[in-house]
């Protein structure tokens, strides 16, 4: 039989893969120059509140319906890195003219707008969020990280799943 990682080493590589997707994003911005827009400050949101879920399960290494918890909050912020990855990807494939204007920023909408108002704005997204700055293999930055929520999306499934 094949090396199946426990549940506490699958956390493990869950978090790391985590951190090295936010180094990369973290790369990308000071090394490589290219300002992140309001959805991909969402999905950062998103990666490390799964980075921090996964790292408190290892931290724990709980058992039974303990670890089927986190396993289902990771799942949860997975999703929620899905559907925010998910819209950007949306918003970049639109026609030119179908494209929302661009707004004021990020910063001036957490001082000026409750954060309730200020989620609702960026998910109408704007014209910032539609630019593609790279892509590689021909997919964009956002659905590069659309597809590393799927993945570890799956994983969190296949960890809530699982038998101890």
């Amino acid at each position: 039989m094949p090396f199946v990682p426990s549940p506490r080493l699958t956390n493990l590589g869950l978090f790391l893969a985590t951190v090295t997707a936010m180094l990369f994003a973290l790369w990308l911005q000071h090394y490589m120059h290219l300002e992140p827009c309001p959805l991909c400050i969402f999905q950062r949101v998103a990666m490390m509140a799964t980075g921090a879920i996964t790292l408190v399960a290892f931290l724990h290494g709980p058992t039974g319906i303990a670890r089927r918890v986190y396993a289902g909050l990771t799942l949860l912020a997975t999703v929620g890195g899905i559907t925010v990855a998910g819209r950007h990807v949306w918003l970049q494939n639109l026609p030119p003219d179908q494209v929302p204007s661009c707004g004021p920023g990020l910063d001036y909408w957490m001082d000026t707008f409750p954060l309730q108002e200020v989620i609702n704005k960026v998910f109408h997204g704007s014209g910032e969020c539609a630019e593609i700055d790279a892509a590689f293999l021909g997919i964009t930055l956002p659905g590069w990280t659309l597809v590393v929520f799927v993945v570890l999306a799956a994983v969190a499934v296949w960890q809530l799943l699982r038998r101890d």
